[in-house]
């Protein structure tokens, strides 16, 4: 199908090498009170304006939102970590505290002001939208479960109305500059803005690709570089996305051993086969009778949601079990929402970031594909999205490269369900030597402060306040 290209999107593009300093070499950032959704104890905000095409840096401005839990014991302190927790399209003014309250050592608060940020496009910073309905919202990011190739041929005639309206939209003139490269340009811009001659950074997830961007944009302009959970070096494009089957498959064997050492209270099977075989049993249920807010793509995705957590794997199996007898205790997560921001900035962030697929039979033959190489998940990572009918990325992808100061340390879970290893590897080879890569013997989403594997969790508080890496690869046994 032809893709959508409104005229006022056609002519957008922007030069990789644009610096950001321009953009924030104004008065010092002016710290006050945050919004109050966000407001926490010990948390200062502020905005700052930033061009919305760097090709020029004299139009139009947009506003990036920022946070500070400034270091209390400034004799100590080296300069500013800036953070992002991924997603795309999360918001991260309070990530910060969040950080903080899942244990970021004091050490690293005293080295360093943690900062957060709204991305571009993103809650705070000056939004996206696409006018879309609770259920569009949903479906964008989350299209229903395929079965045939006709499922696929649905979900597409969906994916092109929503790309429609997100390319026709109050903000439509925004989205090709809503990327993971300009966004590393408002990072430096933050930099410049702050004071700082250069920039340490702490992303996880879809964050990782955002600080392997910023790195390879301003390589002399990055100090201590820290990525948690790894995307390969081409981000998150379809590959990345179908790459979740193979996660999800590497992790459930942790779920169903936990759930079928406990069959009296979860009543979910005695072997983990016995486990395994009840996902596709309730999955299938739900697909035909949905119960209370729960169909089977809701059931798959959140099951893929609480397998990021080791800590969540209790109420996972909770979840089964009152879905097994059909008294859900609660609706799913996230019924009722009201923006469509979230899944609006998704689709600009991975729809402008690369090129996929337009045909549907593509889609139709990754389905059947994956059904076969990874039953439980492989259908729904491998569907249809609104990106198969976005116009081309404005811009070429950056290049993840050795280029520049061997400053990166990557930490990665073995069996991450999110971003698997074989990704991580890969963009572990495009850095060459400039990084150092530490695999955690452990299953989840997001390694630091989020497991029980204090070998990484320290590799990762010890480079932030001292700057030592391990001399070599590591791996850290559970």
């Amino acid at each position: 199908m032809k893709k959508i290209l409104p005229a006022a999107l056609a002519a957008a593009a922007v030069v990789s090498g644009v610096s950001a300093a321009g953009a924030a070499d104004r008065a010092p950032v002016a710290w006050g009170p945050c919004p109050a959704d966000v407001a926490k104890p010990g948390l200062q905000c502020s905005t700052l304006e930033v061009p919305l095409d760097y090709r020029h840096p004299d139009g139009r401005k947009i506003t990036v939102a920022l946070s500070r839990l400034a270091s209390a014991n400034p004799a100590q302190r080296r300069g500013v970590l800036l953070v992002n927790q991924g997603g795309p399209g999360l918001n991260g003014l309070d990530f910060p505290v969040a950080l903080v309250d899942a244990g970021l050592p004091q050490r690293v608060r005293d080295t360093y002001d943690v900062i957060g940020f709204d991305p571009r496009g993103v809650g705070h910073s000056t939004p996206v939208t696409c006018d879309m309905t609770p259920k569009q919202t949903a479906e964008s990011v989350s299209p229903p479960f395929p079965y045939r190739a006709a499922d696929v041929t649905k979900a597409a005639e969906a994916a092109k109305t929503v790309a429609r309206q997100c390319l026709t939209s109050k903000t439509a003139s925004m989205l090709p500059f809503v990327t993971t490269a300009n966004t590393a340009r408002d990072m430096d811009g933050i930099r410049t803005a702050l004071g700082e001659p250069k920039l340490s950074y702490y992303g996880d997830s879809y964050g990782t690709y955002l600080g392997a961007v910023y790195t390879s944009l301003y390589p002399g302009r990055s100090d201590r570089i820290v990525l948690d959970s790894n995307l390969r070096p081409e981000g998150y494009d379809v590959e990345a996305l179908r790459s979740q089957a193979l996660g999800f498959e590497t992790r459930f064997p942790d779920f169903a051993k936990l759930a079928a050492a406990n069959p009296a209270q979860y009543s979910l099977g005695a072997t983990p086969a016995a486990v395994r075989a009840k996902y596709f049993e309730l999955a299938e249920r739900l697909d035909r009778a949905p119960a209370q807010g729960y169909d089977g793509t809701t059931f798959r995705t959140i099951t893929a949601g609480f397998l990021r957590a080791d800590a969540a794997l209790p109420a996972l199996a909770k979840l089964w079990h009152e879905l097994d007898v059909n008294e859900p205790a609660f609706p799913p997560a996230g019924a009722g929402a009201d923006s469509d921001n979230f899944a609006a900035s998704y689709l600009a962030v991975v729809c402008g970031d690369s090129r996929w697929p337009e045909a549907v039979g593509t889609y139709q033959r990754n389905v059947a594909v994956d059904r076969v190489r990874y039953p439980m998940y492989g259908p729904y990572a491998a569907n249809i999205r609104p990106c198969a009918f976005w116009p081309a990325p404005a811009e070429p992808r950056v290049r993840i490269t050795d280029d520049g100061p061997a400053n990166v340390l990557m930490l990665q879970n073995l069996r991450d369900p999110a971003t698997p290893m074989p990704g991580a590897l890969r963009l572990r080879a495009a850095f060459g030597d400039r990084a150092r890569l530490v695999t955690a013997d452990q299953g989840g989403h997001v390694a630091y402060l989020n497991g029980a594997n204090e070998c990484g969790n320290n590799a990762v508080s010890d480079y932030l306040t001292t700057g030592k890496r391990p001399p070599h690869d590591a791996f850290c046994r559970a």
